[in-house]
């Protein structure tokens, strides 16, 4: 259960009380993430993200920050994706007004020092290095990059060496300027809380954001003629690869079937990737299959780590997978275990207040509405083999797949052979 508040400068207060906990999580969410930069800003809101931790008025220091949420025992962080921004803190209940404060005071009255812009450029770009080295996640960037393109939604969100380098005071600002307005944040609160009294708190942390015009960001279309491969070369014993389709944004009807398509393909240990994959032919050690939804675009993709010398026999066997579900009705009980493996992971994660009240930022800021658990467990109960069938066959089709390999290859023509369905 949840209560929706708007405060008088337009700012979106979620208030999410739980029984049977003494914590509360305090979540400031922004609409703001790296799809609104411009090209010369690549990196921008990610770097911002970082540099909130480096000081506000009230604590002038990154020490400050951190002894005064150590003090207390907290679980505090934050994090950029390609849509938002957001900080969050977990505290005993009884610390909630400095959560408040806090996350407020990082939120609206960041000082961004020159100096500290300068030093933590080297600290981001050790980042960049620590994602490059990791191909099975730095799989993902060049996926996104083939599927998206020069879009928004195709460039890394961490940006390039060239971009964060360049970055002066004055282009946090105008970026802060443009997107961190009341409208444009939602504040939720989960836990154990009082609404009338902890409505009243918020309000007095929040008030001093003010509202006006939002920056756009902007489009990303998917369109496709052809299947397509991309390689990144590096040395390694192991490729890691990404093979899959465009799909659906995240108001799409069919994103729940999408989402249950890809549970029975590659969720868990007894999914179908993963016995036909890892159990049957002992190709990779770990492969699983997800859908990404973002506001406007999304995609099905299935991941590997596989080595060198049979991708090819890899990639042939998740497209036979892909194929038979396209071609094959699944079967109820196949369904009934999807449905009830996604309904037991999200009622898992439910059970602390830092996941509940990401629950509800999320869906309140990208979809302009909060499913209930029990709202969305009826929409996956109502989905049928044949609503299954459907997103499959609307999905897997030659035109759309994409393929992003990182291994020892410089040549992506002998697997874009590869990719038909």
């Amino acid at each position: 259960m949840y209560t929706k508040h708007i405060l008088k400068n337009g700012l979106r207060v979620i208030l999410m009380p739980m029984k049977g906990t003494e914590t509360v999580t305090v979540l400031a969410a922004t609409n703001a993430g790296s799809r609104f930069e411009m090209p010369q800003e690549a990196g921008l809101a990610h770097f911002l993200e970082h540099m909130a931790f480096k000081g506000t008025k009230k604590r002038p220091k990154a020490m400050d920050i951190a002894k005064t949420f150590d003090a207390v025992g907290a679980e505090y962080n934050a994090f950029t994706s390609k849509e938002l921004i957001s900080f969050y803190a977990k505290v005993a209940v009884e610390h909630l007004d400095l959560g408040l404060d806090i996350i407020s005071d990082m939120l609206l009255n960041a000082r961004l020092p020159a100096e500290e812009i300068q030093r933590e450029k080297g600290v981001i770009l050790e980042e960049m290095h620590l994602y490059q080295d990791t191909p099975m996640r730095y799989v993902d960037d060049i996926f996104e990059e083939l599927l998206f393109g020069q879009t928004s939604l195709g460039k890394m969100i961490i940006g390039t060496e060239n971009t964060i380098k360049s970055f002066s005071r004055d282009m946090f600002v105008n970026y802060q300027e443009g997107l961190y307005k009341a409208s444009n944040v939602v504040v939720c609160v989960a836990g154990k809380i009082d609404e009338a009294k902890d409505l009243k708190r918020i309000e007095k942390y929040f008030s001093g954001l003010a509202d006006g015009p939002v920056r756009s960001k902007t489009s990303s279309p998917a369109i496709q003629a052809h299947p397509r491969a991309r390689v990144h070369w590096k040395k390694t014993d192991q490729t890691h690869l990404m093979l899959g389709f465009h799909g659906y944004p995240l108001n799409h009807p069919r994103r729940f079937a999408a989402e249950l398509l890809t549970t029975i393909l590659g969720s868990g240990m007894s999914s179908r990737l993963f016995h036909s994959i890892r159990e049957r032919r002992g190709l990779a050690y770990y492969v699983r299959a997800g859908s990404q939804s973002y506001t406007d675009a999304g995609y099905i993709a299935a991941q590997a780590g596989v080595t060198n010398q049979k991708v090819p026999l890899a990639i042939k066997q998740i497209l036979a997978e892909f194929k038979k579900i396209k071609n094959e009705k699944v079967g109820s009980k196949e369904l009934r275990k999807a449905k009830d493996y996604i309904k037991g992971h999200i009622l898992l994660s439910l059970e602390s207040s830092d996941e509940v009240a990401s629950w509800g930022a999320m869906q309140e800021i990208l979809e302009k509405k909060i499913l209930t658990s029990d709202e969305l467990f009826r929409k996956i109960n109502r989905i049928s083999p044949t609503d299954i069938q459907r997103v499959a066959k609307e999905l897997f089709v030659s035109q759309n797949l994409n393929l992003a390999l990182i291994g020892p290859f410089k040549d992506a023509k002998p697997f874009e052979k590869l990719l038909k369905i």
